[in-house]
């Protein structure tokens, strides 16, 4: 996005690129069908050390830019769950062409298999010591972005290059953790969580901070699905996450109403009318499912309320870099002019996209941010 901008502005620009080919994430996002941006996409929806930082971005580079700049190149998008734009060819190729066609255009030169091992300033600018198709290079430039993504999956070339120059400048970089990622269950819960693989519901998943109503997955070794990858986001070890697999309905006043009319009915019937039958009987081990309506006591009544709508799991673990979707922490945004995005000790050194300390939602926010910086830097070359 910043080469192509850059391409409007009549600058040229070499994007050194580590893979064989460019778009490796956005190929693989969506599951192939790339949702590019999200309509209601805004910097309330972003985790940062600053929650005001993206804003700037976000304010010159808008939902309805990214709309339009795509339309403009044939790429029409149609909405899907909660916002989400996808082409109408749910093909993730076409984002692709769309940049590399841009750059093709306005002569930007996109190297790829190419690596840089090392990155130094000079008075003119900087030089880049780089291994391209093999051999040992050194190139020269007066400014230098490093766009270079975050650690998620390292087999399709991820790696921490971009916070590695940030460090090398003296640059601050906050923690980071894998985000957006699926959740491990402690062995001794396992077996439960294994009888229920493969089993979706739609439930609401909180902590003390936020909470997402989306669906969940249960998986032979915890949970995933979208309200699992978005509360991972926000989730720190040793902490316990909330699930109602009943949102905006109350199981216990259900059951004092319809007990006077269906008291013969055994609770695991009753739960089976509105979950999946697989959770409605794995509720055995917690719940009387047995027991019929009219019997309930109203401390197993309790009961059932609590486990329904406060379903309580202290994940030990995550699946790590391997799984997550994106990188939360990165490049300290006090480091960097929310204007411009340039390195405030480095002059002519600009950060953008997911090394930076920026880590939006689930559903085409990240890649809205990804194209909002790459504007804003490109203004600045």
């Amino acid at each position: 996005m910043c080469a192509a901008q850059a391409g409007y502005l009549g600058k040229k620009v070499l994007l050194l690129e580590k893979n064989e080919k460019p778009g490796a994430k956005i190929l693989i996002s969506g599951g192939g069908r790339c949702n590019y941006t999200n309509k209601y996409a805004s910097s309330e929806q972003f985790i940062s050390g600053n929650e005001h930082f993206s804003k700037s971005a976000f304010a010159r580079w808008t939902v309805q830019d990214t709309i339009q700049f795509f339309e403009s190149y044939g790429i029409e998008g149609k909405e899907k769950t909660l916002g989400q734009l996808f082409p109408v060819t749910n093909n993730a190729r076409d984002i692709v062409k769309v940049f590399t066609g841009i750059c093709e255009d306005f002569g930007q030169e996109i190297r790829c298999n190419t690596e840089v091992r090392k990155v130094e300033k000079t008075a003119g600018g900087f030089v880049l010591d780089v291994i391209s198709n093999g051999k040992e290079e050194q190139l020269h430039c007066e400014k230098l972005v490093v766009a270079a993504g975050g650690l998620p999956i390292p087999k399709m070339g991820a790696t921490d290059i971009g916070l590695q120059i940030a460090r090398g400048f003296g640059i601050a970089v906050t923690k980071t953790a894998p985000a957006l990622v699926p959740l491990v269950i402690g062995y001794q819960d396992r077996e439960w969580y294994e009888q229920l693989s493969g089993t979706s519901v739609f439930t609401r998943v909180s902590n003390d901070q936020i909470s997402f109503e989306e669906n969940i997955l249960f998986t032979h070794w915890g949970l995933s699905g979208p309200a699992i990858l978005q509360i991972s986001s926000y989730w720190k070890p040793g902490e316990t996450i909330t699930i109602d697999f009943l949102p905006n309905q109350d199981i216990l006043q259900m059951i004092e109403a319809d007990r006077l009319q269906n008291g013969k009915r055994m609770l695991g019937n009753y739960l089976a009318i509105f979950l999946p039958k697989r959770i409605a009987e794995a509720m055995g081990v917690y719940l009387p499912l047995e027991t019929n309506l009219a019997s309930l006591s109203k401390a197993e009544i309790e009961r059932t309320a609590e486990v329904i709508h406060r379903f309580r799991v202290t994940p030990a673990g995550d699946k790590g870099y391997e799984k997550a979707e994106v990188m939360r922490g990165g490049v300290d945004t006090n480091e960097l002019s929310s204007k411009t995005l340039e390195a405030k000790k480095v002059p002519g050194l600009f950060f953008g996209g997911e090394c930076v300390d920026v880590t939006g939602w689930l559903g085409g926010y990240n890649f809205q941010w990804a194209w909002a910086s790459g504007y804003v830097i490109a203004q600045q070359l």
